[in-house]
C-alpha cells in the first residue's frame, strides 16, 4: 500500500476519454499549421531554403550553403528528412508540403511518446492511488490510461507549443527526440526493449539535430536514476541494473558520437539583467497552463520526493524541466530552448489531476472558457469585418498594419472554422453537464480551446497570416522591379531572405564579394551600400519594404552602364 501518495481515485473516474474524440482532435490540432500556408520568414522560411538548395543538388550535403552563410543550428538531420522528403515528393507534392511531411510525422511521435511515457509513469509504484479499505479504488491500467489522457491533453493546451511544433527547425526534431528519451527511460521497467531503442534513437537524434548537451544530461540523469532505484530496491525487476548500464553505455555512446562530429559546444550566453522581466513573462505564457499544475503536483506529492526512494513519475520529468529551464537561461533563443520542456511539464500536470478539488478545477474551466471564447470571437469579428466591412475598425485596422492587403474568402475554410466551433459549443456544453467523475475533466477546456483558436488562425486568418508572415510579397515587389536578370548581387540579406528570394524569386544570388557581371543589386539590412563596388557605378532604383514592417526593407540598384 502506498500511504504517501495524496492521490485518491475511485475506479468511476478512471473512464478512458473517447478514442475518436482524441484522435480528432489531435489531427485538428497537427494538421492546419502544416497545410496550405507559405513559409514564414525567419528560421522557417531559412530552413526551407537549406532544405531546396539540398533537394537540388546546389550544396553539399555535410555542408550546406545559403550564399555562403551555413545554418546557425549544428545539426544537419532536420535538413536530411526535408532534403530527402522534397527529392522523394517534390514532384507529387508542393515543395512546401512536401519537406513538412516528416515534420508531421515528428509531431506525432511526439504526442504519441507523451502518452505512452506518462502511462508507464502512472503504472509505476510509487504513483498509485491510495488503496480503499473496502475496495473501489482505481485500477493500475485504467488509472494510467486516465493519466496520459490527461497528460496529452495538458501538452496540447500549452500555449508555446503551437507555432514551434508546426515550423520546420530544428526545434521540432529536438522536441521529438526528447520525448523519446522521455518515454524510453519512464517506460525501461515495463517494456525493455522498445524503451531501448527508443533511447538509442532519441538520444542520436538530439546530437544529430543540434542539442548534444541535452542529450547528454537526459542521459546522465536517466542513468543516476536507474541506478538509484536499483540501489534502493525500488525495482524489483531482475534487469534493473542492467538497464542503468545500458542508459550509461548509450550516453557514452551519444558523447562519442557528438565529439567525432564536433558538436559539442554549448554557447552559453547569460541574459543581461534587463532581460530577467522578459523571461519570467515568456515562462508564465509559453508553458500555460501546465506550470501552475506542475508546481501543485510537487507541493501535493512532496512527502514523495523528500523520501530517499526515488520515485520515477516525480523525479524523471522533473529533471527534464531542469534541464530545459538551464538551457532558456544560458542559450537563444530562449523560448525555443523551453520547448523540451512542455512533455515533462505536462507529466507533471497530470500528477495533479488525482488532488484537485472541485473548486479549483471549477477556477480552471471558468477562466479557460472565458478567455478561450473571447479569443475566438475576436478572431471571428476580425475575419467578418475584413470579408463584409461591419464593424469597419477592425477591417480599418488591418488596412493599416498591412498595407495592399487584399482579403480572400475560401468557402472550405470557413466550413472548418464553423465546423470546429460548433465542436467548442458541444465541448462546453459536456462540461456542464453532469460529468464530474473522469479525472481528465479539467483540462478538456483548456486543450480544446487552444485547438480551437490555432484552428480558427490557420483557417479565417490565414491569407492574413500569410501576408504578414510570408516574404513572399515582397518578393513579388522586388521581381517586379528586376524582371529576371540573370543574375543579382547580393549584401548583407539575411538567410531567410537569400532562400525567400531564391525560392519566391527564382533569383539567381551572387554575394557582393565576389566579381560577377551582373546588372543588379540587391542590399538588406540598413541598406549601406558596400564599400568594395564603386558607387559612381550603380543607380538606386528602388526601396522596398515589407507590408506590416516599413524598416524591413530590400534596396534595389541598377548598373549605370
Amino acid at each position: 500500500m502506498n500511504h504517501l501518495t495524496p492521490a485518491i481515485v475511485a475506479q468511476k473516474a478512471v473512464r478512458r476519454l473517447p478514442r475518436l474524440a482524441l484522435l480528432l482532435l489531435c489531427l485538428a490540432y497537427i494538421l492546419p499549421g502544416f497545410l496550405v500556408r507559405d513559409p514564414w520568414r525567419g528560421a522557417d522560411m531559412a530552413a526551407f531554403g537549406y532544405m531546396h538548395e539540398l533537394a537540388l543538388g546546389h550544396t553539399p550535403w555535410s555542408a550546406p550553403q545559403l550564399l555562403g552563410m551555413a545554418p546557425d543550428i549544428q545539426g544537419l538531420l532536420p535538413y536530411w528528412l526535408g532534403a530527402w522528403a522534397l527529392q522523394g515528393l517534390g514532384t507529387v507534392l508542393s515543395p512546401e508540403l512536401a519537406v513538412r511531411l516528416p515534420f508531421i510525422a515528428m509531431l506525432v511521435l511526439t504526442l504519441s511518446a507523451t502518452w505512452y511515457g506518462v502511462y508507464w509513469l502512472a503504472r509505476s509504484r510509487g504513483a498509485q492511488p491510495l488503496a480503499f479499505a473496502f475496495g473501489g479504488e482505481a485500477q493500475p491500467t485504467d488509472y494510467a490510461h486516465a493519466m496520459a489522457d490527461g497528460a496529452l491533453l495538458a501538452l496540447l493546451a500549452s500555449l508555446g507549443l503551437a507555432q514551434p511544433a508546426h515550423e520546420i527547425t530544428s526545434y521540432l526534431p529536438q522536441l521529438c527526440f526528447t520525448t523519446l528519451v522521455f518515454f524510453a527511460l519512464a517506460a525501461a521497467p515495463h517494456a525493455r526493449w522498445s524503451a531501448l531503442l527508443a533511447l538509442s534513437v532519441g538520444l542520436a537524434g538530439l546530437v544529430l539535430s543540434g542539442a548534444p548537451v541535452l542529450a547528454l544530461l537526459y542521459g546522465a540523469g536517466g542513468a543516476v536514476l536507474c541506478w538509484l532505484e536499483w540501489r534502493s530496491g525500488a525495482s524489483k525487476r531482475p534487469g534493473a541494473r542492467w538497464w542503468s548500464l545500458s542508459v550509461l553505455v548509450l550516453s557514452l555512446a551519444a558523447a562519442v558520437l557528438a565529439w567525432q562530429l564536433d558538436v559539442l559546444h554549448w554557447r552559453v550566453a547569460l541574459p543581461p539583467a534587463d532581460d530577467w522581466g522578459s523571461l519570467g513573462r515568456l515562462l508564465l505564457w509559453f508553458t500555460w497552463p501546465t506550470w501552475p499544475l506542475a508546481l501543485w503536483t510537487l507541493w501535493r506529492w512532496r512527502k514523495q520526493i523528500a523520501t530517499t526512494q526515488p520515485h520515477r513519475h516525480l523525479l524523471l520529468p522533473l529533471w527534464f524541466v531542469l534541464v530545459c529551464l538551464g538551457a532558456m537561461l544560458t542559450t537563444q533563443p530562449s523560448d525555443r530552448a523551453l520547448l523540451p520542456a512542455l512533455p515533462a511539464l505536462a507529466a507533471l500536470a497530470a500528477f495533479a489531476l488525482p488532488t484537485l478539488s472541485r473548486s479549483v478545477a471549477a477556477l480552471v474551466d471558468w477562466f479557460t472558457l472565458l478567455f478561450f471564447t473571447s479569443s475566438a470571437i475576436a478572431i471571428w469579428v476580425i475575419w467578418i469585418s475584413t470579408q463584409t466591412g461591419i464593424p469597419a475598425q477592425p477591417a480599418a485596422n488591418v488596412a493599416r498594419l498591412a498595407k495592399g492587403f487584399v482579403p480572400e474568402f475560401s468557402p472550405l475554410a470557413l466550413l472548418m472554422a464553423l465546423t470546429a466551433t460548433g465542436a467548442w459549443c458541444a465541448l462546453v456544453a459536456w462540461r456542464a453537464g453532469r460529468h464530474r467523475a473522469a479525472i481528465w475533466k479539467s483540462l478538456v477546456l483548456p486543450a480544446g480551446g487552444a485547438t480551437l483558436c490555432w484552428l480558427l488562425l490557420m483557417t479565417l486568418w490565414l491569407p492574413m497570416l500569410n501576408y504578414a508572415r510570408s516574404d513572399a510579397p515582397q518578393v513579388r515587389a522586388v521581381v517586379a522591379v528586376l524582371g529576371q536578370p540573370r543574375c543579382v548581387l547580393a549584401h548583407r540579406l539575411s538567410r531567410s531572405q537569400v532562400a525567400a528570394l531564391q525560392y519566391h524569386g527564382e533569383l539567381t544570388l551572387v554575394p557582393a564579394e565576389k566579381i560577377a557581371n551582373c546588372t543588379w543589386l540587391v542590399v538588406g539590412g540598413s541598406g549601406k551600400f558596400p564599400r568594395h563596388l564603386d558607387a559612381d557605378q550603380w543607380l538606386l532604383q528602388a526601396r522596398i519594404a515589407r507590408p506590416t514592417d516599413k524598416t524591413d526593407a530590400l534596396v534595389l540598384y541598377r548598373k549605370s552602364y
